[in-house]
């Protein structure tokens, strides 16, 4: 009997190895799903701890160094207005010794003439600038003082190398508006800058005459200054604060000791006919129109029963309101008019009457807006030089 052998067909085996393949690839891939979830849940672990080990052991980036915008144009505007600041001591005789005090100017021209404070310098004997550049200048004289404004006018000779500071428009500064301000805080921080805004327009105010270390002072009246948060510390007066612009807009001149963060500021415009004066000739001729007013507000205006709610009202004080052969006088300005218009700017928005019409010199011809029984009209005057 022969044996017949049974034999498997190869299409089985193949079934078993293919199975076996598959079962291979599985398991591979599941590992390799393993392996890229743990991968994924390292570097969430490291994200998740990574600003608290940089917290532990110190930043991975210096804070320090990181430079905002405003931060740029703050030291841009310090570093270009700089050169212009300058210090000032001022040598006083008191009895058989010699008193120094300190205070700030500013430079407005190339041969060394010096913007600054009235209570600066006053009662000096002598005086000394100390430049941005620590150079220091010893023959100075004194120019001349406004005789109504705290403004005076400082002289270094034999210098035409300096560099002078910008001078801007006061009448367009509005409240809110960022400021710089630039002194030799305390007398003693060459160079201090602050900022701030400014936080009022016309503001009076009662301000010592005599320099900011001097223990005897006297009450001064000041009106028509910028306020401004923009710290200014003894020894601050006389200099400059600034638009963004890096133009001066103020003469930094009082702080308010009873008050927190209040300084004042005489509006440039107060100066700029002095400064032209200064400049072409030398020597201070300041304008004025020969009349004696109240600052148009809301108790002025109720008291008066005035139509309108800014501007200058000849009237509500005693005695001659309009200077007899006066500017004013000439010009047909009467009791009981309102002055609105020094040219084109308007009192009140865009400043005082006095520091409007201290932009201009003696014998230069301005337009008056005046309301005269309720009717406006235009007057031609020419500015007067004041003799105190």
């Amino acid at each position: 009997m022969t044996e017949v052998g049974i034999e498997q067909p190869n299409n089985s085996r193949q079934v078993i190895t293919l199975s076996r393949r598959r079962m291979m690839a599985i398991w591979v891939a599941i590992a390799a799903l393993f392996l890229l979830m743990i991968m994924i849940g390292s570097v969430l672990l490291l994200m998740v701890l990574r600003p608290k080990l940089a917290s532990t052991h110190g930043p991975t980036v210096d804070g320090n160094l990181t430079v905002t915008a405003e931060e740029s144009n703050v030291s841009k505007i310090v570093n270009q207005v700089s050169p212009s600041v300058v210090s000032i001591i001022t040598v006083k005789s008191n009895g058989f010794r010699s008193q120094e005090s300190a205070g700030t100017g500013v430079i407005i021209s190339k041969d060394g003439y010096i913007l600054t404070n009235k209570h600066v310098v006053n009662g000096g004997r002598s005086f000394q600038v100390i430049t941005g550049s620590g150079d220091r200048h010893t023959s100075v004289k004194l120019v001349g003082v406004d005789p109504l404004n705290d403004i005076a006018f400082l002289k270094i000779n034999g210098v035409d190398n300096l560099s002078p500071a910008t001078i801007g428009d006061s009448s367009t500064v509005r409240v809110g508006q960022k400021v710089i301000a630039i002194g030799n805080s305390l007398g003693k921080f060459q160079n201090t800058v602050t900022s701030g805004i400014i936080s009022g327009k016309g503001r009076p105010l009662q301000a010592s005459s005599g320099s900011d270390d001097d223990q005897d002072q006297k009450p001064e009246s000041l009106i028509d200054l910028l306020q401004t948060d923009a710290a200014i510390n003894p020894g601050n007066s006389g200099g400059p604060l600034l638009n963004m612009a890096g133009q001066v807009i103020g003469i930094n001149t009082a702080i308010v000791e009873d008050a927190q963060s209040i300084g004042f500021a005489i509006p440039i415009g107060a100066a700029k006919g002095l400064i032209r004066s200064v400049l072409e000739k030398g020597e201070i001729n300041k304008s004025y129109i020969g009349v004696r007013y109240l600052e148009v507000t809301p108790e002025t205006r109720a008291a008066n029963k005035l139509s309108v709610k800014n501007g200058a009202f000849v009237g509500g004080v005693s005695g001659q309101l309009v200077q007899q052969g006066g500017p004013a006088d000439k010009a047909g300005i009467k009791s009981g008019d309102i002055i609105t218009k020094v040219n084109d700017k308007t009192i009140g928005e865009h400043g005082g009457l006095t520091s409007l019409i201290g932009e201009y010199l003696p014998g230069e011809t301005i337009e008056l807006t005046v309301i005269r029984d309720n009717r406006e009209q235009k007057l031609r005057l020419t500015l007067g030089a004041y003799k105190s």
